[in-house]
């Protein structure tokens, strides 16, 4: 069950008693979790555990087969894959344009030949919360791994999105560029007022920049608590085949 929190602002996820299915194998078993305005959650768990299903069907790309996930009306979510999806030869401007399209009538219509100033604007602004404002005219496929994720973290603001859903967005950086992606997410999740949830491999990085981790172990909540009461010990049981976490004993 979700955990008692600190955070006493608009819950902006509520994810109730939700389970998986593929074929014969249970993927998630009774998943309960929440976010709120300016919580940064990490999920954290083996491969195979259940993290990226469960995001994904936070973000609306897989159904459940049991369960509730529920966000306030009018509430935008904004996911960022592993990989981040940009396209390599238009500029860093035209992608975080693409974020905002949705909220532009007739958008399907629009080249980025079309886009119109208020647009461009926006995005501009976007690219300067994530410290890239002077890259806006460079292909995104000249821009570093890590500064391609401070991308796709601007194309999510440019969604007008107030919940962040990240699906490991440090995998495939350097230390130094896993640490700047991450302490982004956390002053944007704060800065901005949103909830971001995270799949994160690195459990110090969980524990350096989230407000809340969640354990999963073999497709089940094994913890839900805040970063300061959760310690290396505790999220190393998640990685061993004979380490099954206290409450599923």
């Amino acid at each position: 069950m979700p955990h008692p929190t600190d955070f006493t602002t608009e819950r902006l996820v509520r994810v109730t008693h939700i389970s998986k299915c593929f074929g014969d194998n249970h993927v998630l078993h009774d998943i309960s979790l929440d976010a709120h305005r300016g919580e940064m959650v990490a999920l954290l768990g083996a491969n195979g555990s259940g993290k990226s299903t469960a995001l994904r069907i936070m973000a609306g790309l897989d159904t459940h087969d049991r369960g509730d996930v529920s966000v306030p009306a009018g509430v935008g979510t904004a996911m960022i894959f592993q990989k981040v999806h940009l396209v390599p030869r238009r500029t860093v401007l035209d992608n975080v344009c693409a974020g905002g399209l949705a909220h532009i009538p007739g958008w399907r219509s629009l080249t980025p030949l079309t886009f119109p100033t208020s647009l461009k604007e926006e995005a501009m602004g976007c690219l300067e919360r994530v410290g890239l404002a002077d890259r806006a005219h460079h292909r995104a496929g000249s821009l570093s791994g890590g500064q391609q994720q401070r991308v796709a973290v601007a194309r999510a603001l440019c969604q007008r999105a107030s919940v962040i859903l990240a699906d490991e967005p440090t995998s495939a950086l350097d230390p130094t560029a896993a640490h700047q992606v991450m302490e982004l997410l956390r002053d944007i999740t704060r800065d901005a007022d949103v909830a971001c949830i995270a799949v994160v491999h690195q459990p110090e990085l969980a524990l350096n920049y989230c407000d809340s981790v969640i354990g999963l172990y073999q497709g089940r909540v094994a913890f839900n608590q805040p970063s300061t009461l959760t310690d290396l010990d505790t999220i190393s049981r998640l990685y061993t085949t004979d380490g099954k976490p206290e409450n599923q004993r």
